[in-house]
């Protein structure tokens, strides 16, 4: 655990040099999402593009690891979105909780994170993880929120479902990717030069961004942000390793770079869209904020668990 808690440490201090570079109002919050748009528009979808276009996604593919992580992501959504509802909050806000206890940090914390520590047949594995993410969940959240504010399932719900997918970057490289793969066309050179480049600061940007948009994270709602941290740190891989250790077991590997992909802390596009429909954006903000800070220990913990 050591040995992997030193190789992680330098992605932390990351975040921890951006979270201070914010503090000290080095960079202003206009700065930040200035900064967070680019790695997420451009930095980022450039090193997804090039990963999928060297991945075969008729071998990458797996329907076993997809129905394990569903089967750990679905009991744990369930279990929030109960213990939400008995303190008799709303639908609403009881799908914002379940939201912040299954979805991870995985496009800007865990890809480059793991495919560091793991080398880059970890892709797969994530690409698959974040897929999922985006096309069941993120669809998930706006059905139930517009359900519950319509009171019906209205076509215009599916519009808003299918124009946010079609606008997202990461849908559109990693596809964009698999397209360029499936036709067996080499990436020229002055092309992959400039996918290497552009790409290379996806890493660094992405990690000082979680950092910088930290220090604007409040800490009210302590007693629930702490149960939707344990759930995301705590119960997410636990559940997700029950999924694709024995219910649906796969290659050791694969199950390694799934289940530290359910460790990783609460992702901020779950903020975005608390305060976007105006639902509970505080405790979601303190979840990020508490998960963050714990996953240093937490997730070099269930990466030697699940290895050893």
């Amino acid at each position: 655990m050591v040995e992997i808690f030193l190789r992680t440490l330098p992605f932390f201090a990351i975040i921890g040099l951006g979270f201070w570079a914010a503090r000290i109002q080095f960079f202003s919050a206009e700065a930040t999402a200035y900064i967070t748009r680019f790695v997420f528009y451009f930095a980022l979808s450039a090193m997804l593009f090039r990963f999928a276009a060297n991945l075969d996604f008729a071998e990458v593919f797996d329907g076993r690891l997809i129905a394990g992580y569903l089967f750990g992501c679905a009991v744990v959504y369930a279990i929030a979105t109960t213990v939400a509802l008995l303190r008799r909050v709303d639908v609403q806000t009881a799908a914002i909780e379940a939201q912040c206890a299954v979805i991870g940090n995985t496009g800007f914390l865990g890809l480059p994170m793991f495919v560091m520590l793991f080398g880059e047949e970890a892709i797969g594995p994530l690409v698959l993880v974040l897929a999922t993410d985006l096309i069941v969940f993120s669809s998930l959240i706006v059905i139930i929120i517009h359900s519950a504010r319509d009171r019906r399932m209205s076509p215009a719900i599916l519009k808003t479902i299918g124009m946010g997918l079609l606008r997202n970057p990461m849908i559109l490289s990693i596809s964009a990717g698999l397209i360029w793969s499936a036709l067996k066309m080499p990436i020229p050179l002055p092309f992959n030069d400039f996918l290497n480049i552009l790409g290379g600061a996806a890493t660094p940007g992405a990690l000082f961004a979680i950092g910088a948009s930290l220090a604007g994270k409040s800490a009210e709602r302590i007693r629930i942000a702490a149960w939707l941290t344990c759930c995301k740190l705590v119960l997410h891989p636990l559940f997700v390793g029950i999924g694709v250790l024995l219910l649906f077991p796969i290659d050791r590997f694969s199950a390694t770079t799934v289940i530290s992909a359910a460790a990783l802390p609460v992702a901020g596009n779950v903020f975005m869209l608390a305060q976007h429909y105006g639902i509970a954006p505080q405790r979601v903000s303190a979840a990020i904020l508490f998960s963050t800070a714990l996953s240093i220990l937490s997730v070099p913990l269930v990466i030697s668990w699940v290895q050893g």
